[in-house]
């Protein structure tokens, strides 16, 4: 359910909510309310571990299809250009991560990393319209074996302030690998070919490395 790299990406924060889950146990006077707000620091501290988890899913096995590359609620899914790996007009799937979903993002395909790029920009919650073009974000190219491509953009929000990357230009990956994860809310959009068969639609909740978001003709 954890794994060692994502509980360090939250080593600070675990840290910082234990520190001070225990230094409030220790002033705890038995009283109803010390106990209440000995339970403030325990519940930050249960939800910041619960929220670095990274669940193991196995990939289908289906060899045409496009995974989720991250958890949450698909919120939009409409033609777009993607200027930096596609470099043309594209079908985006737009993925809306709370603060309770899994929040490290999975290879949708089988394929190489062809091109990064980290882009700074503003905080605005993930749910403004404005953020996809605006806010700091950090855009993956991956391409198959066979030529195919698509983009995947992780884009930070208001509570998210660090986008962090585990896999770099010239990684191999198989399709439903970890290659990076967002702190907190945020955003994840999948950049795919004109033509490509959309399997999900707006409002299905995705699982990244596991939900298959679209297939390949």
């Amino acid at each position: 359910m954890f794994t060692a790299r994502t509980l360090r990406e939250g080593k600070w924060p675990i840290l910082i909510f234990a520190a001070l889950t225990a230094v409030v146990g220790c002033l705890n006077h038995g009283a109803w309310w010390c106990w209440a707000l000995t339970g403030i620091p325990v519940l930050l501290l249960l939800f910041t571990i619960s929220f670095f988890r990274d669940p193991t899913r196995p990939a289908p096995a289906e060899a045409k299809a496009i995974l989720a590359p991250a958890d949450g609620r698909i919120v939009e899914i409409k033609p777009a250009r993607e200027p930096h790996f596609l470099n043309g007009e594209a079908i985006m799937v737009a993925i809306f991560l709370s603060v309770f979903d899994v929040h490290v993002q999975r290879a949708p395909i089988d394929g190489e990393i062809k091109f990064v790029q980290y882009n700074k920009g503003k905080f605005l919650d993930a749910r403004d319209v404005n953020a996809s073009l605006q806010n700091e974000n950090r855009v993956v190219g991956i391409e198959s074996p066979d030529g195919f491509r698509v983009t995947v953009r992780q884009i930070a929000g208001l509570i998210a302030r660090r986008i962090v990357g585990w896999a770099d230009k010239g990684a191999t990956l198989s399709k439903g690998e970890r290659f990076g994860m967002i702190r907190f809310g945020s955003r994840v959009e999948l950049f795919l070919p004109p033509g490509t068969e959309i399997a999900a639609k707006v409002g299905d909740y995705a699982k990244g490395g596991e939900t298959i978001i679209a297939r390949r003709k």
